[in-house]
């Protein structure tokens, strides 16, 4: 088979899908640059400071300006967040209270979450541990969120609903922007004072709106995804209420330390340039996610999200029916990655997931998910989650080698 005639095809096919996405594109950068005029960002904002990194004004501005691009009361972007999983530890820690319940209305959390609550490993001071009780809400049996449910789950004790609005490693619909808006609404009849949080990861900036925006109390997320352009070497954020994003930061460092420490070692400038990039990366990646789907799909395997339909993170996954495939799949890309293109990746353990993952991830920055990366847990039913892209040319030609790989379904 001539894995070159079906990309051939696709990119035919997607032309005016990839259009849109450009004109996305435009929206998005349009608000980061006035988020940076509005607080008249000047390369004296790259400056950074030592120690505690008090009153460092790069830091201090960057949160200003992120908490307008994300329509957010506040926000705290810090290098000290080791990963997005550690951005999400620290809202919640932040937020929860022993004998609060966390409701997750999205079905099961992403598998790094579960030591975090209590539902694997013990003795690590969990939420569990700390007396928070956990519930979560099942999808429905098309992977859809159960509206009639979710209008009676909400209890006067519920001080918190977790909205997971990536699909991570499950085969369901990852959350649009709408969707998040009507969560929001009925958990805040049923309960005014529960605090609606998302898991941002892998979503921002590919709509024009952020969970904020649509009454979202916080939201946490990492920078070597979305937001840090492909450039940010490393951390991650929390925006939304003030007092909450006071609050998880408290937990990142102390407190009466909070927002107010953390050095950012000469990273000012990248994670600047980062938020500046981000938009125009999201689409690249966004235009590769639909030439994946399209070209797979042509091949006969199940590809979610479909090729036409739009884009709800920078994920998307190939159901690939074996592990033999998986592995082969993650070599082909992992050949035609800008770093490393010489290793072969094999099946391994990894701190906070239960089942051993297969990765390629050939990127400049370690883990970077925004850059072109594909990996999955061997189990079943053997899928494949294709994430990031710098330009979607880059994919288009790891998926020929992809296509040879593994061939038809």
């Amino acid at each position: 088979m001539n894995s070159l005639e079906p990309i051939q095809q696709a990119e035919r096919a997607l032309s005016q899908i990839f259009s849109g996405i450009d004109s996305q594109v435009k929206k998005n950068l349009k608000r980061v640059l006035a988020a940076l005029r509005h607080h008249q960002v000047g390369t004296h904002h790259f400056a950074s400071v030592t120690g505690y990194g008090h009153d460092d004004l790069g830091r201090q501005t960057l949160d200003r300006v992120f908490a307008d691009v994300m329509g957010a009361e506040a926000a705290a972007v810090r290098v000290q967040f080791v990963s997005g999983t550690h951005a999400i530890a620290c809202a919640l820690y932040g937020t929860l209270r022993p004998g609060d319940e966390m409701l997750a209305v999205a079905g099961a959390p992403y598998d790094t979450l579960e030591e975090v609550i209590g539902l694997r490993g013990q003795h690590q001071g969990s939420l569990k541990e700390f007396g928070i009780r956990y519930r979560e809400l099942a999808l429905t049996e098309e992977g859809k969120i159960d509206w009639a449910a979710l209008a009676e789950a909400v209890h006067p004790y519920t001080r918190l609903v977790h909205i997971q609005r990536s699909c991570g490693y499950s085969w369901r619909a990852s959350l649009s922007i709408q969707e998040i808006e009507k969560i929001v609404d009925l958990v805040k009849q049923q309960n005014p004072n529960t605090v609606c949080f998302v898991d941002n990861c892998y979503g921002e900036f590919v709509d024009d709106r952020e969970p904020p925006m649509v009454g979202a109390d916080l939201v946490a997320g990492s920078l070597i995804k979305n937001p840090g352009g492909t450039i940010v070497q490393a951390g991650g954020y929390v925006a939304g209420r003030a007092d909450l994003v006071e609050a998880a930061a408290c937990r990142l460092t102390a407190p009466g330390i909070g927002s107010a420490g953390g050095a950012t070692f000469d990273q000012n400038r990248l994670l600047f340039q980062g938020l500046f990039l981000a938009p125009q990366m999201v689409g690249e990646a966004m235009k590769g996610n639909h030439l994946t789907a399209h070209v797979f799909q042509q091949l006969g395997y199940p590809v979610n999200p479909l090729p036409d339909a739009p884009r709800r993170d920078i994920i998307q996954a190939v159901k690939l029916g074996s592990p033999d495939k998986v592995i082969a799949f993650c070599r082909a890309i992992q050949q035609y990655s800008p770093v490393g293109a010489y290793l072969s990746p094999v099946p391994a353990t990894m701190p906070g997931y239960e089942s051993e993952l297969v990765m390629a991830g050939g990127t400049f920055i370690d883990g970077s998910t925004s850059e072109f990366s594909a990996d999955g847990p061997l189990r079943e039913p053997y899928v494949v989650f294709c994430q990031g892209g710098t330009h979607w040319t880059h994919v288009a030609i790891a998926l020929e080698a992809a296509i040879a790989a593994v061939g038809r379904a």
